[in-house]
């Protein structure tokens, strides 16, 4: 039962993130980074009328911002230019999705190595369907399906032409059978005793290359499996090789029975990530004095979660964000977050947004600095729950761009997937948000913006 009443929202970045001198593109660069080659924006327009629907980046501790506080901006026109991306043919637009190898018996225990060594309750894995059905809402105009041919399977490693070898249940490698090649695979002991043993991530990548069908524009592979990329991982739960269309992302880690382990907290997970006092709260211990940052251009900082008075009758009275965080907590406060039903729809929710994510960067989109979005970076688990499942104008108007795709057919195919996954909150949660939107794109087509009582001014005003 939720305690945290999210009375008002934090609409900008943390107090932390002046102290790791992370500095948020300006609402004018904001408002041209919709713009194509020609100067024609795109994007949702919405995005200067309500600024409260698509807040900025919160940048807590540790968080991917605050690491790497200079990361560039990739705006439309940089997308559009950028050599390496790949464009959608109708030779090349299938989106695949494969499903976790099979275990061959000669291997049979490398099954165990998907369940945590301590058992903490028994979820099941989220099916592939479910996941194809999102990726096929949020890219909306591709086809999306799952990939037949061939049937991964892990095997034995063979060192030997024709001879397969076992010595113990801990091997250094194992094959990945493709039908005509087997790939080798390393393996390492869970650096954190979590998982009994885990995956290399670039061999798997690597494999992902070679099966990549003809007519793909992208292939994506599901693996129940704990990964990591290299000596100095704890782990790794997914990664792309953008140019080369392939990505690989892993279920273990997000299965909502190691929440208590990974420090995940359910009551603040996107969108009550934006509670202003648990923003505050996170920000409290991380009190290093540093440079006093340079003077910004004043913009409303934070939002009652009650609806505001207008001068205007407005389609909706609160904002996307407003109205998600309403619906989140409503949620939470009304259905058994601990039924199995609960936590398999949350375990789903989790592959879908890392798996939007990971694709993302098999069309070019390179990680979002602009706004709280689907393509941010993240350094955790923690964050990566605080995070949207939404694209923001920027990385919108790339995905629209690149599927074809009309907007609000786009939202609308979104909206029935989470109509049908209600028994997690961040699915009503983003249902809500996307009733929202879509209410929000009709006052600005008919020419209503929304009224700041406090500031006595439209929301646009703000621009001036």
């Amino acid at each position: 039962m939720p305690t945290c009443p999210h009375s008002t929202l934090s609409l900008e970045t943390s107090s932390h993130a002046a102290r790791a001198e992370y500095r948020r593109p300006s609402l004018q660069q904001r408002a041209q980074a919709t713009s194509d080659i020609d100067g024609d924006s795109c994007s949702d327009q919405t995005l200067i009328s309500y600024p409260t629907s698509f807040p900025a980046p919160l940048v807590l501790p540790a968080d991917d911002l605050s690491l790497d506080p200079g990361y560039p901006p990739q705006n439309l026109r940089e997308w559009l230019r950028e050599e390496d991306r790949n464009e959608v043919s109708l030779e090349k637009n299938i989106i695949y999705v494969a499903a976790p190898p099979g275990v061959q018996a000669s291997v049979d225990f490398v099954s165990s190595w998907t369940h945590p060594q301590e058992g903490a309750g028994k979820i099941a894995c989220p099916d592939i369907q479910d996941a194809i059905d999102y990726l096929k809402a949020f890219y909306y105009g591709l086809p999306v399906r799952q990939l037949s041919s061939p049937r991964l399977s892990f095997t034995a490693w063979s060192t030997e032409a024709g001879k397969s070898k076992v010595k113990s249940l801990t091997p250094r490698f194992i094959g990945l059978d493709t039908s005509t090649e087997c790939i080798r695979i390393r393996t390492r002991s869970s650096a954190d005793a979590v998982f009994k043993r885990q995956l290399n991530l670039d061999d798997l990548l690597d494999a992902a290359i070679s099966i990549l069908p003809d007519d793909a524009f992208a292939l994506l592979l599901l693996l129940h499996h704990d990964l990591y990329e290299n000596a100095d991982d704890i782990f790794t739960c997914g990664r792309s090789y953008g140019g080369s269309r392939v990505a690989v992302i892993s279920t273990a880690r997000y299965n909502p029975v190691l929440d208590h382990k990974q420090n995940v907290e359910r009551e603040h997970a996107w969108p009550a990530s934006h509670c202003k006092a648990y923003v505050e709260t996170m920000c409290a211990a991380e009190a290093t004095p540093t440079k006093r940052p340079k003077k910004r251009p004043k913009v409303q900082e934070s939002i009652s979660t009650r609806p505001p008075s207008h001068s205007r009758k407005l389609n909706s009275p609160l904002s996307a964000l407003q109205a998600a965080a309403s619906a989140y907590s409503a949620s939470l406060s009304s259905t058994s977050t601990s039924s199995q039903a609960s936590q398999a729809t949350l375990w789903l929710g989790r592959i879908c947004r890392t798996a939007s994510h990971e694709l993302g960067h098999c069309f070019g989109i390179d990680h979002c600095v602009y706004y709280a979005c689907i393509m941010q970076g993240s350094a955790s688990l923690a964050e990566d729950v605080r995070q949207p499942p939404y694209l923001c104008p920027v990385d919108l108007a790339k995905v629209l761009r690149a599927t074809g795709a009309d907007m609000e057919k786009r939202y609308m195919a979104l909206l029935r997937f989470c109509e049908k996954h209600v028994e997690d909150a961040m699915f009503t949660a983003f249902a809500t948000w996307i009733r929202t939107r879509i209410l929000e794109v009709k006052d600005e087509q008919d020419g209503i913006l929304p009224w700041d009582k406090e500031l006595g001014i439209h929301v646009t005003d703000r621009l001036v």
